[in-house]
């Protein structure tokens, strides 16, 4: 027979109720950068469970409107935990809090209600160590395999575009699901009432449940539409690269004619006496003659990419030096080609760029064959330190949502041909590294 225990009809102990959430709380702080470390972080993390516990035990009693009045200050004290901890800012604090919200609730609401139950027939159970040790294993296995499910986000990495128009959907979603699991705590005789301790329970986990699920599907989708962006992004950053070196090859092939021109006229000049004017046509000749080496490394794509990349560091006063066998890249695609080089190359502008020390604006170029490889590098000076983040060097540009793009762009046209892509800094040189199977077939 069951046992007839008042205290088990009672509602979830405020204390339960603090520290799912504090334990939500962290779960979702897992996905933002956080604004301290070590000993700051740790105080911080207790001291807010201590916060959340003390005002919920105080709060405890009320009903009706009090009670979520009361309830949405909690919510509003895990925002303020959330935000404190996180340098993010308040949109993406918002959304995780508002799934933090419904997590908790969902693992409170279904902890206690099995315990309830099973309380009821054995014994055992209706005991303190007993209860700590139930919720503990609840609660354990509830955010365990949360944290597994969450896993497509790294820690401190946000996957997925978080906007003022998504916190509010999620908001939105989060306060229907809260106010459909208590309305069988209100006086009012709905369809959606229940009356019972086990049917109000059950309500109450049921409805929950299905928040954490939406709100779920909810992610999953802003994920999927991210990386349907994230590769339209990469397209437009190929055919871009493609353009700009169609565009350069017409604007060379026209260089190249006015200076083949501009031979002939020397050789005329030459049969005139006058050796200033030998001198003058010495010094042409040689600028004409180191302006065909440079660009001569036996790949016509690569000319044309190291060509206007050459014309726009000197006119950024960066040094450029290249030593490249082209013909190393004849099995790949023209495009893949410009798109590699035309955004490594652009990378390491822009980064060489800011460099005010005139001897440290250096940029390095090599393509070798090595056992078996195209072996590309690319170096140039940086100053600063940066940090990584999935084998990316983490943007300091505003858009930090699709930071890394041309790097990305760079991995997938080394992986197409089953090759890869490596950065490392050393030094205050930041170096890429690209090794291809020579030869190898390109990879749908």
């Amino acid at each position: 027979m069951p046992l007839k225990i008042p205290y088990y009809e009672m509602d979830i102990p405020r204390l339960v109720t603090a520290l799912a959430d504090w334990l939500a709380c962290l779960l979702y702080l897992r996905f933002l950068p956080p604004r301290y470390g070590g000993v700051k972080r740790a105080a911080l993390y207790g001291g807010a469970l201590a916060v959340l516990a003390l005002y919920l035990v105080a709060t405890d009693g009320f009903d009706g409107w009090r009670f979520n009045v009361l309830y949405a200050v909690s919510v509003a004290l895990m925002l303020l935990f959330m935000a404190a901890a996180t340098r993010a800012d308040r949109w993406q604090v918002g959304y995780f809090c508002t799934r933090a919200f419904i997590l908790a609730g969902f693992a409170g609401a279904l902890t206690w209600q099995m315990y309830v139950y099973f309380a009821r027939y054995i014994a055992a159970l209706q005991s303190l160590p007993a209860l700590v040790l139930f919720i503990a294993a609840g609660f354990g296995i509830i955010f365990g395999l949360m944290w597994l499910l969450e896993d497509g986000g790294s820690t401190g990495s946000i996957q997925f575009d978080i906007r003022p128009r998504t916190t509010c959907i999620a908001a939105v979603m989060a306060a229907a699901i809260y106010i459909l699991s208590s309305i069988s705590y209100t006086q009012l005789n709905t369809p959606f009432s229940a009356r019972g301790t086990m049917e109000i329970y059950t309500m109450r986990t049921v409805v929950y449940f299905g928040g954490v699920a939406l709100l779920f599907a909810y992610q999953s989708q802003l994920r999927d539409l991210l990386t349907q962006r994230e590769a339209d992004a990469l397209r437009n950053m190929l055919h871009i690269q493609y353009e700009n070196y169609k565009i350069r090859q017409e604007s060379i092939d026209l260089i190249n004619q006015k200076y083949h021109d501009l031979k002939h006229q020397i050789a005329v000049l030459r049969a005139e006496s006058g050796e200033k004017r030998n001198a003058v046509l010495d010094n042409m000749e040689q600028e004409i003659k180191a302006y065909e080496a440079q660009n001569d490394t036996g790949n016509k794509v690569l000319d044309t990419v190291l060509t206007g990349k050459s014309l726009t560091c000197r006119t950024k006063n960066i040094q450029l030096t290249c030593v490249a066998d082209g013909t190393a890249l004849d099995f790949m695609d023209v495009m893949d080609i410009s798109n590699l080089f035309g955004n490594a190359l652009d990378n390491a502008i822009e980064s060489t760029d800011k460099i005010t020390d005139p001897e440290r604006r250096l940029i390095h170029l090599s393509v070798a064959r090595q056992k078996g490889f195209a072996a590309i590098r690319i170096e140039n000076c940086f100053d600063g330190e940066l940090k990584f983040e999935k084998g990316l060097p983490v943007t300091t540009k505003k858009d930090v949502l699709y930071h890394g793009f041309g790097v990305k762009s760079i991995q997938n046209a080394a992986a197409k041909y089953g090759g890869t892509a490596t950065i490392t800094t050393r030094e205050g040189w930041f170096e890429l590294r690209v090794l291809i199977p020579l030869g190898q077939p390109q990879q749908e």
